[in-house]
């Protein structure tokens, strides 16, 4: 159901940013008959101009395309920049239908960046488009008097500056609330697989400490039931029962930590869907390989252990994780940039006395400090080659 909810305000977006490549055209069309009653059509400017708004059509459902699926796409936004300025200059009769290209390549150009940036652009449009519209307005209505002249010229830089202050925005709200609804589905099924994670793992800890429990003493009766027994049917008997149990207990053991053991590579994928969801950014720096696979499950420990501490203890926006592979051993380093000063005095919400024996028991450490920007940085370092850990722990 939520996956139909996500496609339905994808495609949603998707129309409305096309929609405004539809308004283009309308306003062409519409100053191109205003244009025909006024007078002849100069067809030789008029021609390369509508050729040249196929071009921009093409790119800008290119930059659409690229917006859904979260990439920018520079080089189209470049050619498109180029192609409405040419368009502003070649079309013909009324300024306002031809600049609307230009408000319209402005209008996803400022999808994808920053505020600040997205501000520039906008100003930067203004203040080309602007003199522009002014001066071919001027040409426009001919020779009128002064007033005409200057109400014109004050329409017209009123028109640019409402198209450049009004259109970039309402675009980017709605790719803002499309992008929330992904996320927020994201961080839902990020949260749906940790409450699963950790349901197997309060599984696998209770069936240990009472069904293992249980077959070590069965084990041990039996072991004394055939000394005491001697050398009788009854004691084969308990002999056999004896294998028996410790077999259960031993493939109790190997299941227990195939549910104990964690996915690195799936434990980073979530975590980084349940910090989105919560506004914080996380970065994943990961190398081209995969940890080795004895220090994999006790690093998916740490990453699981250093997130928990960013949501409950820190004020981050952003977390940066790092995996780092070297000859003699495998490094990761979880960085946010909300610390709490307090918290970090005190050793509140650390937690990580686990996590440092875990390390030490494949001959790695942990350590956790802030740093001189304001933020906090976990790092966990682990000898490349060593023997698995996870199966004498339980």
């Amino acid at each position: 159901m939520m996956d139909k909810v996500i496609k339905r305000v994808r495609r949603v977006v998707r129309w409305t940013l096309n929609t405004t490549l539809g308004l283009v055209w309308f306003v062409i069309v519409l100053g191109l008959l205003a244009e025909q009653e006024a007078g002849p059509v100069n067809w030789w400017r008029l021609g390369p101009a509508l050729a040249l708004v196929v071009v921009f059509s093409a790119l800008f459902l290119r930059v659409t395309k690229a917006i859904l699926e979260r990439r920018y796409a520079q080089r189209e936004l470049v050619a498109g920049a180029v192609v409405s300025l040419a368009v502003a200059l070649l079309g013909t009769g009324a300024p306002t239908s031809w600049s609307f290209v230009a408000f319209t390549w402005l209008s996803v150009a400022v999808i994808g960046v920053r505020v600040r940036t997205a501000w520039i652009l906008s100003l930067a449009t203004l203040l080309v488009t602007a003199p522009l519209n002014g001066y071919r307005m001027l040409d426009y209505i001919g020779d009128a008097d002064t007033a005409t002249q200057v109400g014109a010229v004050v329409g017209s830089f009123l028109y640019t500056a409402l198209m450049c202050g009004t259109l970039p925005w309402a675009n980017r709200l709605w790719v803002w609330i499309w992008r929330i609804a992904e996320e927020a589905h994201e961080g839902r099924e990020a949260q749906a697989r940790l409450a699963v994670a950790e349901e197997r793992l309060r599984f696998a800890r209770d069936l240990h400490d009472l069904v293992g429990h249980q077959l070590s003493a069965i084990a041990v009766k039996s072991e004394l039931a055939v000394r005491l027994g001697g050398d009788t049917p009854a004691s084969a008997e308990m002999a056999e029962v004896r294998g028996l149990a410790r077999t259960a207990l031993r493939e109790l053991r190997e299941a227990v930590k195939g549910y104990r053991q964690l996915d690195l590579t799936a434990e980073l994928a979530s975590v980084r869907g349940v910090l989105e969801a919560a506004g914080i950014t996380c970065d994943l720096k990961l190398p081209y390989r995969e940890a080795p696979g004895d220090t994999a499950p006790v690093f998916a420990w740490v990453v699981r252990e250093a997130v928990t501490n960013v949501l409950r203890h820190s004020t981050a926006t952003t977390c940066e994780i790092t995996l780092r592979l070297t000859q003699e051993e495998t490094i990761l380093e979880v960085r946010n940039n909300g610390v709490q000063k307090d918290a970090v005095k005190n050793g509140e919400g650390s937690g990580l006395a686990g996590l440092s024996e875990r390390l030490g028991a494949v001959g790695g450490k942990l350590t956790a400090e802030p740093d001189r920007k304001g933020g906090f940085v976990l790092r966990a370092a682990a000898p490349r080659v060593q023997e698995p850990v996870l199966a004498g722990r339980l």
